[in-house]
């Protein structure tokens, strides 16, 4: 018997299992893997993108999947703590670039063994390699854990932190999924976010841009009617399946939504390479450069504009000779350019799968959970925290804040309630 239960070992499982038991609860943290804290192990690239120091209206914007529902978390444990947190963990953190938050030594691995050290001091029993074979709700509020070698264990409060089924290869595989339905929840629509996006148009099937990366272009995801859903100014890059990189990734979720909609499923992407300047400014600039060097080539005035590969590209695209003089260009085929580099306009055709995502979209529903306990509103003493919930952010740290967050509150939560229960 413990007083709080938690299944998944990943961020948002640490966090409840050290918050409940800095509350005073008796606390036992289940994982099937191996290792506790495999994805905070290499995310940020092996170095951690521990949290995101944005005010509490960007965070939240970053968050586009019901980012909303995180206002009051945020306002009992918000990434300002996060970042107290760790520092009285010993692991100091550094902001970078966006507000990106990494540990000072760049370590990924510093961030989870500071956790594992807290839940030594705190006496938390672990159990790994210890997979779930079955949750049961109890009608006097115990709830039963069963695993697969046997073993039962009964608590008033469980959290589930089993993640999503995104990165499958560190646990998250939506074993939690079944729990949630079992005591009457709604899982709304999986999909994959922050994930790769497909292409068949023929320049992506020959391979002509493969490897190929643009530097803080905007890419947009346009509408049936050709208006900008969203766009995210940020680096790309073509593959040999289609195109990657954080713009892409960011656009992803709403790519796999306007395909839902669309009848011939393709979906219209625009690539603008100088997205600071309007077309005309863009036109009369060219123009100059051209005037200025008339005797020199097309491709050598404007080579420093974007990498050679996409100038030769956009060029060809324009029906424009690489190698003729800029006096032999007319302004129409210029303006036609100019277009190009402002609207490189082609289909995508899908994502990879949600295992290659980054991020689940999708999950326990939120309108079934309270926002500042993470309590369900259908079970007493059921909790959630972390990717299960139907809440998906960008890459940057997001994801991560909203693990720490809802975990803090469900640990901290269920151990008030495992008191409250206990005492009856």
């Amino acid at each position: 018997m413990y007083d709080v239960i938690v299944i998944g070992g990943g961020p948002s499982g640490l966090m409840a299992a050290i918050s409940a038991g800095e509350a005073g609860a008796k606390v036992l943290l289940i994982d099937k893997g191996d290792k506790l804290g495999r994805k905070l192990a290499i995310s940020g690239g092996g170095r951690c993108n521990v949290t995101n120091r944005l005010p509490v209206d960007q965070l939240i914007k970053h968050i586009p999947g019901n980012g909303r529902f995180l206002h009051s978390a945020f306002s009992i444990f918000s990434n300002e703590d996060i970042i107290m947190f760790f520092n009285k963990l010993g692991v100091q953190l550094k902001e970078e670039d966006h507000g990106r938050m990494f540990p000072v030594n760049n370590k990924a691995q510093s961030v989870v063994d500071a956790l594992l050290r807290r839940l030594k001091e705190l006496h938390i029993t672990v159990r790994t390699n210890s997979p779930v074979d079955k949750v049961s709700y109890q009608k006097d509020n115990k709830k039963i854990v069963k695993l697969k070698n046997g073993d039962i264990y009964e608590t008033t409060a469980l959290i589930i932190a089993v993640g999503g089924k995104s990165v499958p290869q560190t646990g998250s595989t939506g074993d939690g999924y079944s729990w949630a339905k079992k005591a009457g929840h709604t899982i709304t629509e999986l999909f994959p976010t922050e994930v790769p996006v497909i292409s068949n148009e023929k320049f992506i099937k020959q391979k002509t841009l493969q490897g190929l990366s643009l530097r803080d272009a905007a890419v947009s995801v346009l509408n049936a009617k050709g208006k900008a859903i969203v766009t995210h100014k940020m680096d790309m890059i073509f593959t040999h399946f289609g195109i990657s990189g954080p713009a892409v990734l960011r656009c992803s979720q709403f790519i796999v939504k306007e395909l839902k909609k669309s009848p011939n499923g393709a979906v219209l992407i625009n690539i603008d390479i100088f997205p600071d300047k309007k077309e005309e400014a863009l036109f009369q600039e060219l123009h100059q450069m051209l005037k200025s060097d008339s005797k020199k080539s097309i491709k050598n005035i404007f080579k420093n504009l974007m990498p050679e590969r996409y100038l030769l590209f956009l060029l060809e695209n324009s029906e424009i000779d690489p190698s003729i003089q800029a006096n032999n260009l007319s302004n129409e085929k210029l303006r036609v350019f100019v277009e190009k580099c402002k609207k490189f306009r082609f289909h995508v055709h899908g994502t990879q799968p949600i295992e290659k995502a980054f991020i689940t979209g999708g999950g326990v529903s939120i309108k079934e959970i309270e926002p500042k306990t993470m309590v369900s509103k259908l079970v007493e003493g059921l909790y959630f925290c972390g990717e299960i919930l139907d809440i998906h952010g960008y890459t940057g740290g997001f994801n991560i804040t909203a693990a720490f967050v809802t975990g803090r509150l469900a640990g901290l939560n269920a151990a008030q309630c495992s008191k409250r229960l206990g005492s009856q």
